[in-house]
C-alpha cells in the first residue's frame, strides 16, 4: 500500500492494545488512539504514535485523522475497535444510554470511515477492519442494545465493501467471542468455566488471536477478502 499507516481506535486495553502491538511488530507505522492518551504509554514505548481520539466527538476525530494525513500522506489502514457497552434489561436502560452506545459503536465507526475514505479513494487502495462481536448474531441476555450496535456494524461492513471494492478498498469485520481478558478473569470460576465449556475447543479465545486476524486481513494474502466476517471464538458458535 502507498500508505501503510494504521490508525486504531480504542487502544487503551484489550483487543485494541493487542492489535497495536502486533502491527508494530509487523513493521507498520501505528497511530494508537484512546480518549485518554496517557493510557497508551506502553504502546508509545514500543514505537506507536499515540493520539487522543474520542469517537463521539467530531473535532477529536478530525484532528486525529488530519495528524496521520500530515505525517504519512494518508491513512492506509483503519481499525475501528473503540466500543462501549452497558448491560441490563432493555426496558431499564435510559434512552441517553442507548444513544451513547450507538454514538460510540455505530455513529463513531461510520464517521471514522467517512474521514479516511477520501484519501483511500484518491490512492485507489486501503483496508478497513471493523471490530464487531458474536453477540451480533447469537444475542446475549442483558446486552440487547450492544448486540444491536454490533449487528449494525456487520450490515455497514458488508454494504461498504460493495460500495468501495471497485476502488481497491477492502472492508471486513472481525467478530470476537468471549476473550481471555481481565474482565473474564474477574468472573466467578464457575461462570468462566461455563462460558469456556460452550466452545468447541473448550477454552476462551485470546486478544492476540484477534490481533493476528487483523494482521492477516491487512496482508497481501487477504487481498481478495472483503465484505466478510471473521469469527474468533474458539468455536463458541460452531
Amino acid at each position: 500500500m502507498a500508505s501503510r499507516a494504521v490508525l486504531i481506535t480504542g487502544c487503551s486495553s484489550g483487543i485494541g492494545h493487542a492489535t497495536a502491538e502486533r502491527l508494530l511488530a509487523d513493521g507498520y507505522p501505528v497511530y494508537a488512539t484512546a480518549r485518554r492518551p496517557e493510557s497508551l504509554e506502553a504502546l508509545a514505548a514500543r514505537g506507536a504514535i499515540t493520539l487522543a481520539l474520542d469517537v463521539t466527538d467530531e473535532e477529536s476525530m478530525q484532528a486525529a485523522v488530519s495528524r496521520v494525513i500530515e505525517a504519512e500522506g494518508g491513512v492506509g489502514v483503519l481499525v475501528n475497535n473503540a466500543g462501549y457497552s452497558q448491560s441490563g434489561a432493555v426496558e431499564s436502560i435510559a434512552l441517553d444510554e442507548v444513544r451513547r452506545q450507538f454514538e460510540t459503536n455505530v455513529f463513531g465507526l461510520i464517521r471514522m470511515c467517512q474521514l479516511v475514505l477520501p484519501g483511500m479513494r484518491a490512492r485507489g487502495e486501503g483496508r478497513i477492519v471493523n471490530i464487531s462481536s458474536i453477540i451480533a448474531s447469537t444475542g446475549y441476555s442483558g446486552l440487547s442494545v450492544y448486540g444491536a450496535t454490533k449487528a449494525a456494524t456487520l450490515g455497514f461492513t458488508c454494504s461498504l465493501a460493495r460500495e468501495v471494492g471497485r476502488l481497491g478498498i477492502n472492508v471486513n469485520a472481525v467478530a470476537p467471542g468471549f476473550m481471555d481478558t481481565e474482565m473474564t478473569r474477574s468472573m466467578a470460576t464457575g461462570q468462566r468455566v461455563k462460558i469456556a465449556s460452550r466452545a468447541a475447543l473448550k477454552r476462551l479465545a485470546e486478544v492476540e488471536d484477534v490481533a493476528a486476524m487483523v494482521a492477516y486481513l491487512l496482508s497481501d494474502a487477504a487481498k481478495n477478502i472483503t465484505g466478510t466476517v471473521m469469527t474468533i471464538d474458539a468455536g463458541n458458535t460452531a
